[in-house]
């Protein structure tokens, strides 16, 4: 009995993995192709060719966005979002909307960025309660000087989604800094801390790779 229990567990991990994996492409998939309601009745592919074709508008759409993309990468396509936004910073409830979402997308997509690339542990929401957080950058000059004292900008995400948490400026000597890459932090945090790839010796070894190479990216670029 223990044997067969043994297997369907085993089984289990196996199959739900991939089930879980395959039920969110198809969602999101299916979420996308919704784009192509946006064309007129008489340009969708149902009716241009007599039957639909799933995953036609998540391909469009990746190729609409790699095609925007080339062109706001050359000279002209700059000028043109220039212009845009400032079309888009005279209107009031529009520009508080854009310019957040912009910083939070550059925040997180730029390379020179330095937010979301530490791992560290804060007491919160009390002392001897301890969550993971990340840094997220530097306190303004400003909120430093009305506190009188350092400040660092960190969030602490919620479980099991950390697209919620709360942002929190502390002082720099109530956060322990962790020495692993944020994919682990993350990957704890979506888990509520059923996977623990640090005590994993497979794991721990990927990890002290990806912080070697780390440290040396960052040596090269202190030396340019």
């Amino acid at each position: 009995m223990n044997s067969l229990k043994k297997y369907f567990v085993a089984g289990l991990l196996v199959w739900l993995p991939l089930l879980a994996t395959a039920a969110v492409l198809l969602f999101a998939i299916n979420l996308i192709d919704r784009t192509l309601l946006l064309l007129p009745m008489a340009y969708r592919p149902e009716t241009l060719i007599g039957y639909k074709i799933p995953g036609l508008g998540a391909f469009l759409t990746v190729i609409l966005v790699l095609v925007t993309g080339l062109i706001a990468a050359n000279f002209f396509g700059r000028k043109l979002v220039s212009a845009w936004e400032a079309i888009l910073s005279r209107i009031p409830l529009v520009r508080t909307v854009y310019g957040a979402v912009k910083q939070i997308t550059q925040s997180l997509f730029s390379d020179a960025s330095q937010s979301f690339r530490e791992v560290v542990l804060v007491e919160y929401p009390r002392r001897d309660l301890w969550m993971l957080a990340f840094v997220t950058g530097d306190t303004p000059r400003q909120f430093k000087s009305v506190i009188g004292h350092e400040l660092i900008n960190i969030y602490v995400p919620t479980t099991p989604n950390p697209t919620s948490g709360f942002y929190l400026m502390v002082p720099p000597e109530d956060i322990k800094r962790l020495d692993i890459p944020v994919e682990v932090g993350l990957k704890m945090i979506l888990s509520a801390g059923v996977v623990n790839p640090l005590d994993d010796p497979i794991e721990a070894e990927k990890i002290a790779a990806e912080i070697r190479a780390k440290d040396k990216r960052k040596a090269k670029r202190e030396k340019r």
